[in-house]
């Protein structure tokens, strides 16, 4: 089968299997004819507004079923959603809608006209199908307009890791990059999607086991909470359907990732390195990285990497570098209001890493968090997998904090969420403190143990799992 449009696929659903439940969230279900003229409706409020093709419509919206609607309907007029974050504060709420040039901004607050025609609409389709913000763990983020326009064939898995049915529980946001292409690239290609409103452990496990998930999307940060419930609770929970479970987003610690190959099966078990860009990735089997432990696998999907030191040469084999990749069929996107960093065609996303001698890629952290101590160079992430092994630890965050000694001294912040809250006096948090860095002096070399723990009662990284170290700093 050739390419159709989005709009295409969404109205072949509504004609083949008009009943058919595609979404249930806590807001209701949808139907495929429900969602078609749900969404021919929308699509002629924003035409009313003004929004025509290739345009930009920003969708601030949190996790539900007028997310997908207005989403398929921005599509049906040929134009290009462009999520975002529906908790950015105004101001960067207003800089991301201006730089995107946004014909319309679609938040809490947008009411459209339920007089409209739920008629047909004229078949179009975009340039880009997709405009996301990076995730902003280096700052502001930055808008990733797609090159491939909004074209599809629906007979055809969208990727080596994506079956072609399933169903889908979606349970990061969906203004996320890689949970917004998963959840519309699966409905459009057989998936039914469980849509819960955001990340909670507990409603995962039940999900999987109340609406028989056979495909998930996690991010380290989800799999590490998802891992501190009782045992019991995590008993209780049946994965029977479950045929899996991908991760990806963030470096998985050794030990969490053995925990879920014995848990829920390592040949279920599917990690992919990869970035909002999608100019590159990686892909690895649970049972593959038993035998290759610690990588992120070798390139899949026409992609190509290489590993380069600071003068832009390959690395040798083991050499740690900064990690560049390409991907056959030309660049995979645009910045809007940010410069391109491509160099004759290769991308980094910052990240260090190596190579084996067999290809397999290794990534250790990112390059602008390193921290430098006293000469010896330390990786946050190494630190962080160690602190969050603690049991009173949620998640923790390591930096460098300017010193005139070492050039940067360790320090960390750990979420430990209400354990020591409305302690009557400092000395509580002073033993947790001590308890915690007690840990970690016994885990970690003397060079990379922190030299103070900051306490936190609240989530370090966001629903994606990312992290703004600057904001630490």
């Amino acid at each position: 089968m050739t390419r159709i449009s989005f709009a295409k696929v969404f109205a072949n659903l509504a004609a083949s299997s008009p009943d058919r439940v595609l979404v249930t969230a806590d807001d209701g279900t949808l139907t495929a004819l429900q969602l078609h003229r749900n969404s021919n409706r929308w699509a002629r409020d924003f035409a009313a507004r003004g929004v025509g093709r290739n345009d930009l419509v920003s969708v601030a919206l949190p996790n539900g079923l007028q997310f997908i609607e207005v989403c398929v309907a921005v599509w049906k007029l040929g134009a290009t959603p462009q999520p975002l974050s529906p908790r950015l504060p105004a101001a960067d709420q207003a800089a991301i809608v201006h730089l995107a040039g946004s014909a319309l901004l679609i938040d809490r607050d947008f009411r459209p006209d339920p007089t409209l025609s739920d008629d047909d609409l004229p078949d179009a389709w975009a340039d880009s199908w997709k405009a996301p913000t990076s995730s902003g763990s280096t700052g502001r983020p930055k808008i990733v307009r797609a090159t491939a326009p909004a074209l599809i064939d629906p007979s055809r898995p969208v990727a080596a890791f994506i079956p072609h049915t399933a169903v889908q529980l979606v349970s990061g946001p969906l203004y996320h990059s890689a949970t917004f292409t998963y959840a519309f690239r699966g409905l459009m290609t057989g998936h039914t999607l469980v849509v819960l409103p955001y990340f909670d452990e507990h409603r995962v496990l039940q999900a999987i086991t109340d609406h028989r998930v056979s495909w998930l999307l996690l991010v380290p940060t989800m799999m590490h909470r998802i891992r501190r419930l009782p045992a019991d609770l995590r008993a209780e929970a049946d994965l029977s359907s479950l045929e899996t479970l991908l991760h990806l987003g963030a470096p998985c610690a050794p030990d969490l990732k053995r925990f879920y190959c014995d848990w829920v099966g390592a040949e279920k078990i599917v990690e992919v390195y990869a970035g909002t860009e999608s100019s590159g990735l990686t892909m690895i089997r649970g049972d593959e990285w038993l035998l290759h432990p610690g990588s992120v696998g070798r390139a899949i999907g026409g992609s190509r990497f290489e590993v380069r030191g600071p003068d832009g040469t390959p690395c040798a084999a083991g050499d740690v570098g900064e990690v560049w990749m390409t991907r056959s069929g030309g660049p995979s996107y645009q910045y809007l209001g940010a410069p391109d960093r491509r160099i004759d065609g290769w991308d980094s996303l910052g990240d260090l890493g190596y190579l084996d001698a067999e290809g397999y890629l290794f990534i250790l952290d990112r390059r602008d968090d390193l921290i430098i101590t006293g000469g010896v160079n330390v990786y946050p992430a190494e630190i962080e997998r160690v602190l969050e092994q603690h049991p009173l630890v949620r998640s923790a965050v390591a930096l460098g904090v300017p010193d005139d000694d070492l050039g940067q001294r360790i320090e960390a912040v750990v979420d430990i969420g209400a354990a020591t809250r409305g302690a009557a006096d400092a000395a509580a948090d002073e033993q947790v403190r001590a308890a915690i860095l007690a840990w970690a002096g016994e885990r970690l070399e003397r060079v990379k143990q922190p030299h103070a723990i900051r306490l936190a009662h609240d989530p370090l990284r966001n629903d994606a799992g990312k992290v703004n170290r600057s904001s630490f700093r």
